[in-house]
């Protein structure tokens, strides 16, 4: 269970690590650029400690949903949202929340590796640090549980002092999900986290989200709708800023309810 800094004009976060059910309802959300709208409607459950997949073309909001979930489209000019999101039960978007406590308890991994230019435990620690940590022992305990669950401690546990920079493109995609996972989230948020890297590096990213399955409810952008079916229990698909059809992955991909999640899914456009 994590819980945010309380105060008097905050919510305090309670999510219930390990347990099943329902982790977020999103209810007929809407999201606007300016005057541009860019959701419409949308309306699905993601459940707790599963791999939830959102797929479609490019421009279709999958990216702005996602990014809607940890609040980080606030820092655009011109946002408008109507509808609701909450994470067990709790209003994401009250007036009385505390969006630096909600990012905390959502890791977040960027379509490029973003390691900072320090070394590759201070980049691991740096959540800690900046929320005041200065314990040694805490700190490399981090380090090393981290980068054990973002499989990258054999790799780089005799470098540790060593610039992030010096890593591979995989390793630092590896890096920067130690570094989401250091402050213990229970969501983590994943924006197409393969696009750029090679098959080799993308296996071992596939793989290591196959082992935090069930430790963290994730959520995942991807193009790549083969990468969809083999990590996600659940699949969205999203076109044209609208929520067309979510279930189960195996029935997405074999036999949807909806045409145009058969044509998308079969090649037939997009």
């Amino acid at each position: 269970m994590s819980s945010s800094v309380d105060d008097q004009n905050s919510t305090v976060y309670h999510i219930e690590r390990g347990s099943q059910g329902t982790l977020m309802k999103i209810s007929d959300f809407n999201l606007w650029y300016g005057k541009s709208q860019a959701l419409f409607s949308v309306n699905m459950e993601i459940e707790r400690g599963l791999v939830t997949a959102l797929i479609g073309p490019s421009g279709c909001g999958k990216s702005t949903l996602l990014r809607s979930i940890n609040r980080m489209n606030d820092l655009i000019d011109g946002l408008t949202i109507k509808g609701k999101m909450t994470i067990d039960d709790q209003d994401i978007y009250s007036s009385v929340v505390d969006v630096i406590a909600l990012r905390k308890v959502m890791g977040m991994v960027f379509q490029k590796p973003n390691p900072f230019p320090m070394s590759i435990a201070d980049n691991v620690t740096y959540p800690l640090k900046v929320d005041g940590v200065r314990d040694r022992r805490i700190l490399n305990e981090t380090v090393e549980k981290a980068l054990k669950g973002a499989a990258l401690w054999e790799e780089v546990k005799d470098r540790l002092k060593e610039n992030a920079l010096g890593l591979s493109g995989g390793q630092q995609q590896r890096l920067c999900i130690a570094r989401a996972i250091a402050g213990d989230p229970e969501v983590l948020l994943m924006d197409e986290p393969c696009s750029a890297l090679d098959p080799v590096a993308t296996a071992k990213i596939e793989d290591l989200i196959d082992a935090l399955r069930g430790k963290y409810s994730i959520v995942i952008v991807t193009h790549n709708m083969q990468q969809a079916a083999r990590v996600s229990d659940n699949t969205a698909f999203m076109y044209l800023g609208k929520l067309i059809e979510y279930g189960e992955t195996s029935i997405i991909f074999t036999n949807p309810k909806v045409d145009k999640t058969m044509e998308y899914v079969t090649g037939r456009f997009g």
